[in-house]
């Protein structure tokens, strides 16, 4: 939040000229960096058009809370106004969405978007954006879980004219979402004074709605319940009853003893993480206990947003970041589920984090603190980044630091890769991760292991498997550059080029183009066979034909692997990152790759003498074309 003032102040300020340059100088201290022309011009121009209307509405002492953070996001609030009710003498908050438009026009297809110049691409439709920001605002601001009708939103287009918005009413549903007009500033005012009382301050009504914990509503957390509960029935076995049951007792000892207790689940690609994680979450939403899910990757992250809240748009707000724990208070949550924990980093700041919050605090710390019982899942064979902290002595050093119990479940049992523990233990003899070697693979009943003498074969017969019903995917590492994304429209740059062979690697942005789906999207949407995957897209995701493309960053030479530095561009490696680390996180790399089939892998290489050991290993095998 930039200022916090009664309307009568804030005026003054205007009057003045403090005002914009008290927010310029917050807005500085609080992102490291000046607000932008766009922004500083809004703040100008809009700010003093509400303000001057809630003056002459006589609602001087209401107050006036300007670019209010929602909790636990990085968005921010226009304005939030607080006071109380004229009729029920309650707490009455009114979320206020400015707007410069002159005219904006509802999308054809979609009247929640809309188009205004000189945006190419449509934007959110205000009175949306508003509806949600009060959603929101009521799921997760503990001082209205209880009391959602103290929450309404308008959208204050001041520079319209009702012609120039016509349609964008189509969606004007209930209180959460009003809009008006300049032509309409006198029902504005009415408004206003029919949600804010002019008798009384606004001051301890504010006080209330800074002082709620972020927290999910009650409201939410049932439907999330009833969600997870009616998409997936999870059936846990072995170890995976007992990680479930552990955190379950861990949550029940921390309600009653003020206790605190970290539980760390490990396990390898496919032996239930995720739905252990998924099973929590609807267990501890249907008894009523605050928590959430987290990860540190965004193609996981919305994916799971999509799977779990498909019908029920507020669920997916439950699942966060790691790094979105920076400002919160300590045990503000019963329960954190850290899913893919692996990817943890050395911190939450990045280049777009306030100059305020870049304290240097380990991201493992504030994960633990923001819970009475932190839960941590991870791989640490998946660590494929430098930076990334998420191992079993990186979360029992920080525990103990603090003095806090650790428990640690290792779950050995697998569902992906066929359920085949021999696999698995393949791929990490194969790959160094497991000490022996590599070892010649022998066929079992549940995997399928072939390798492909070139990247068309590969395709081929990839193609082949999916005019059979099954899902595949090919991806490789990070051995080609990657273009720019293209326009809507254009080709997909094809950067995989291996001879005659060239493919485009999964988009990077969050739209699809040219038939491509968006780059969290990938492993999920059928659309995503035919550009090339990166660890970055797959890891976390399964499917049931895997096809991996070894690059020369990693090759067989002699009775050794050899990782090659240089051929890798992938853009976290720095010149400071040390070979051994480079040389591990590689390994890491193909590890993940070579373990998201459900039925079965092909695996290519493009170094000669790669492809002669894999064959030897993998042994004789029927034509690709044919199996």
């Amino acid at each position: 939040m930039l200022l916090r003032a009664s309307a009568k102040t804030a005026a003054a300020m205007v009057l003045d000229s403090s005002l914009f340059l008290h927010l310029t100088e917050q807005f500085s201290h609080m992102h490291g960096h000046r607000p932008s022309p766009s922004e500083s011009r809004s703040w100008e121009r809009s700010i003093p058009a509400l303000v001057n209307a809630l003056n002459e509405a006589g609602l001087g002492n209401v107050e006036v809370l300007i670019e209010y953070a929602l909790p636990l996001n990085s968005k921010r609030a226009d304005i939030v106004l607080a006071g109380v009710h004229p009729a029920t003498g309650e707490p009455s908050y009114v979320v206020v969405e400015l707007k410069q438009w002159t005219e904006a026009h509802p999308d054809e297809d979609d009247p929640a978007l809309c188009h205004v110049a000189p945006y190419k691409h449509p934007v959110l439709n205000p009175l949306e954006q508003v509806r949600r920001y009060c959603e929101y605002l009521i799921n997760f601001n503990g001082a209205l879980a209880a009391h959602s009708e103290r929450v309404t939103g308008v959208a204050y287009l001041h520079n319209a004219t009702e012609f120039g918005v016509a349609g964008m009413r189509e969606i004007e549903t209930d209180d959460l979402g009003r809009l008006f007009t300049a032509e309409q500033r006198g029902a504005f005012l009415d408004h206003l004074r029919t949600k804010l009382s002019d008798r009384h301050a606004g001051a301890a009504a504010a006080d209330e709605l800074l002082a709620g914990k972020p927290v999910p509503s009650k409201q939410l957390m049932a439907v999330a319940a009833e969600e997870v509960r009616d998409r997936e029935q999870f059936v846990l076995l072995d170890e995976q009853q007992v990680a479930f049951r552990m955190v379950l007792n861990a949550v029940g000892k921390a309600k009653r003893s003020d206790h605190k207790e970290i539980v760390v689940v490990t396990g390898g690609p496919g032996t239930g993480k995720s739905v252990i994680a998924l099973s929590l979450l609807g267990e501890l939403y249907r008894r009523g206990i605050a928590a959430l899910h987290a990860t540190g990757s965004q193609s996981f992250t919305k994916t799971m947003r999509k799977v779990a809240g498909a019908r029920k748009r507020e669920v997916q707000d439950l699942f966060k970041y790691f790094n979105s724990f920076m400002t919160a208070e300590k045990n503000t949550l019963d329960v954190l589920i850290c899913d893919e924990a692996h990817r943890i980093r050395e911190t939450s700041a990045n280049r777009y984090t306030p100059a305020a919050h870049r304290t240097g605090r380990p991201q493992i710390e504030e994960l633990i603190d923001v819970a009475r019982v932190p839960v941590f899942l991870l791989d640490e064979h998946q660590v494929v980044r430098p930076g990334e902290m998420g191992t079993v002595s990186e979360i029992k050093a920080a525990a103990a630091k603090k003095g806090f119990e650790c428990r640690v479940v290792p779950l050995d049992s697998q569902f992906r890769c066929g359920g085949s523990d021999a696999y698995l233990r393949w791929v990490v003899r194969l790959l160094g991760l497991a000490a022996g070697g590599p070892v010649t693979w022998e066929p079992d009943d549940r995997m399928q292991l072939l390798v492909a003498d070139s990247p068309e074969e590969m395709e081929k017969f990839l193609e082949g498997r999916r005019a059979q019903g099954y899902g595949a995917r090919m991806s490789a590492g990070y051995c080609w550059p990657w273009s720019k994304e293209p326009k809507p429209g254009d080709p997909l740059p094809a950067d995989v080029v291996i001879g005659d062979w060239t493919r485009p690697w999964n988009l990077r942005g969050d739209r699809a183009i040219s038939g491509a789906p968006p780059s969290a999207l990938w492993a999920t949407d059928p659309a995503g066979f035919g550009q090339v995957g990166c660890v970055y897209t797959a890891q976390g995701f399964e499917y049931d034909w895997s096809g991996v493309i070894l690059g020369p960053d990693l090759v067989w030479r002699g009775d050794r692997w050899v990782t090659d530095r240089a051929a890798s561009k992938d853009p976290v490696f720095k010149r400071s990152t040390p070979d051994a680390d480079v040389d591990r996180l590689i390994r890491n790399t193909y590890k993940v790759l070579l373990t998201r089939g459900m039925v079965g892998t092909v695996v290519y290489s493009t170094d000669p003498e790669t492809r002669a050991k894999l064959r030897e290993l993998v042994g004789t095998q029927r034509e690709l074309t044919t199996v």
